[in-house]
């Protein structure tokens, strides 16, 4: 990478012969993370992204934003996206190009049931926390209160409030669950018993969520993979949470941003610079100009 693109140091797990700047990329999907990867720090999409955009889209490189956020909200802020831009929404569990479903994995029923009886004894005892059913059609709280519907707007951009959340009729993709403190050591381990049969992940600092087994942001990219007929080699990733784990794994060129948790830092095979700092822009922004890796 040049220095006008930010320093982008290789991980010690790349092999000596393919550290940045060795290897040409014949470079056909980017996937991106949003919170705290291509997002700015007011949870922007940056200025400069755009003509990006439309950069690899000439190039006939397909961008796909793959986040915990909902369809409905990432839409929105990929408005001005070419119309063809497959989507990666609720962590893997849904994933949309045109308007039109391409893969979903919903939750049992009862598993539904059995986790809101759980976090609703939690929330009115030791943890202040709300929760997220995250549907098809739309996102559903019973909370309330602004605090916690303030920070679940920023998410879900479909959102209804309901008197029972065990009444709502709709196919549930994903449980998502507010902790005001800190998710990693409150609602996190709360909810360890149901990691034997659904996938529970911390997707940042304040947030967990519950999805089926074996569905993760990963699982989807190797689906847009297998349908565009584009391999690992040729996918670049860029990730910052624990959500973007399996990700990073799909995908010989992952970059963990610089304020990256520890796990993904190591996990990568490379570190861009921070969000705050434009990192995805920067280092996709050399990649489109010398194709090398």
């Amino acid at each position: 990478m040049s220095s006008t693109a930010g320093s982008v140091p290789a991980s010690p797990i790349l092999e000596a012969d393919a550290r940045p700047g060795t290897e040409d990329l014949d470079l056909r999907l980017v996937v991106a993370d949003m919170d705290g990867t291509l997002l700015d720090g007011s949870g922007n999409i940056p200025a400069g992204f755009w003509p990006l955009l439309e950069q690899m889209h000439e190039r006939g490189i397909v961008f796909v934003p793959a986040s915990g956020r909902q369809y409905a909200t990432l839409a929105n802020l990929f408005e001005r996206a070419p119309a063809d831009m497959p989507f990666v929404a609720e962590n893997g569990t849904f994933v949309v190009q045109e308007g039109v479903e391409l893969a979903s994995t919903t939750l049992d029923p009862a598993v539904v049931q059995d986790a809101v009886a759980l976090l609703r004894d939690l929330a009115a005892g030791e943890l202040d926390l709300g929760v997220v059913l995250c549907g098809k059609r739309s996102a559903y709280v019973e909370r309330t209160d602004e605090p916690f519907v303030g920070e679940v707007r920023k998410y879900y951009a479909a959102l209804e409030v309901v008197d029972d959340l065990l009444a709502v009729d709709d196919q549930m993709l994903k449980i998502a669950v507010f902790d005001f403190d800190d998710a990693e050591t409150g609602a996190g381990p709360r909810l360890e018993r149901f990691r034997r049969t659904q996938q529970v992940v911390v997707s940042n600092e304040h947030w967990v969520d519950v999805m089926a087994a074996g569905v993760n942001k990963g699982d989807a990219v190797r689906r847009l993979q297998d349908r565009l007929g584009v391999t690992r080699e040729q996918t670049v990733v860029f990730g910052d949470y624990l959500n973007d784990l399996e990700m990073l794994d799909a995908a010989r060129w992952s970059f963990a941003m610089a304020n990256a948790h520890p796990e993904v830092l190591a996990r990568a095979a490379a570190v861009a610079p921070s969000n705050t700092e434009n990192g995805v822009l920067t280092t996709l922004g050399a990649l489109l100009a010398d194709g090398r890796i």
